[in-house]
Order: C-alpha cells, then structure tokens, then sequence
C-alpha cells in the first residue's frame, strides 16, 4: 500500500492529484506511466494473512509517444535511523535526466521525544557534500506545522494517518507531490531525510 501513500498496512483516507484512496480499501493512482512495448505489473503480499479479495483495473491508451517522453520510475526502502545515523536515503543511484515527482514516507517512531527536525536534501547534477536544495525540517517538507498536529490530505501534500501508539508505536503516513515543483536533474539525483529531534 506504501506506492498509493498509505504506510503500515493501516487504511487512511488519501485525496490527492496523483493518488486518490477511498473507503473501504479503494487504491486509485493516477501518475502517467508511458511505455513502448510493453508493461509489467506486479502485486506482492508481505502480510501474514492472505487477502479475502483482490480486484484491479487498470485503464491505458494504445498512442504515439514523443522521442522524449519521460518513463516512471520508483524506488522503495526501508532503514531504521537514530542520533548516530540519522540520514534515512529516499532516492539513490539515479543518473541520467528527469524531473522527481513525490515523496512517501511510513514513519514509525522508535523513541520518545520529536523526530521532525531532520532536513531533506536533494543532492543533483553532482552535488557532493552541499545540496542544491536543503529543507528545514520533516513537518516543513510535507508542508504541516507543529508536529503533524492532525491529518489532513489535499492535492499536494499531506499526513493521512496519526496512529498515537496505543497498539505499537506512534506511526505517521506522509505524503508530498512535486507536480507544481521543478526538481529537474541532467545528470544525477540523490536525495536523504534526517531523523532528528530537539
């Protein structure tokens, strides 16, 4: 469920351009995927329980395609972060040309205390020890204030679940499109997020 921005395997209302996640367990993208030949989907079930019910649609359209037209790419990882090693890599190893259109991140909180002071950085065309663009924090980058204090989820960005941790610990579902923001690279893009408190 991580690629349509709902973290944990917990259902969360999402309400944005590029994804839309409706009741009980509705999972639509909407991101342009072209290709030339040919296309391969796949599922994978990691959870424990086989699903009672597994339906899908997918919608497509047999058309020319410009010389240029750019191909969808996505990459998923998971990394447990603390004070020592606070860098979480989002997106790595990517070289050639392109433009990066969102991030999802399922949160789960290890420790006490508030982790959303960590920067994102987006490494490109090269850039080595210094970003090119260098955020001010978790809560900053997916466009909330004071510590996610509710959930919300509009076009662009959002925090579909706020799970306090009564069965587990505290897990948050985060989500920001880059559908108006021109995050070009020619070369190369990297791109890390801190976990770092007060």
């Amino acid at each position: 469920t991580d690629f349509f921005a709902v973290g944990h395997d917990i259902w969360a209302p999402v309400n944005s351009l590029a994804v839309v996640v409706n009741p009980a367990s509705a999972l639509n993208c909407f991101w342009p995927m072209p290709f030339r030949r040919r296309a391969r989907i796949t599922f994978t079930n990691e959870s424990a329980r086989d699903l009672k019910l597994f339906t899908y649609q997918i919608t497509y359209a047999k058309a020319p395609l410009p010389d240029n037209a750019a191909y969808f790419h996505a990459q998923w990882r998971r990394a447990v972060s603390d004070r020592a090693n606070p860098q979480h890599m989002i997106l790595d190893s990517v070289k050639g040309e392109g433009r990066y259109v969102g991030t999802f991140l399922a949160y789960t909180q290890l420790a006490d205390g508030w982790f959303g002071e960590g920067e994102i950085k987006f490494f490109i065309d090269g850039d080595s020890r210094f970003p090119t663009i260098c955020g001010t924090g978790t809560e900053d980058y997916f466009l909330g204030t004071y510590g996610f204090p509710q959930v919300y989820s509009n076009a662009y960005s959002g925090n579909v679940l706020k799970h306090e941790g009564h069965d587990g610990p505290p897990k948050s579902s985060l989500y920001r499109w880059h559908i108006q923001d021109p995050i070009e690279f020619h070369s190369d893009l990297r791109i890390s997020i801190q976990t770092l408190g007060w």
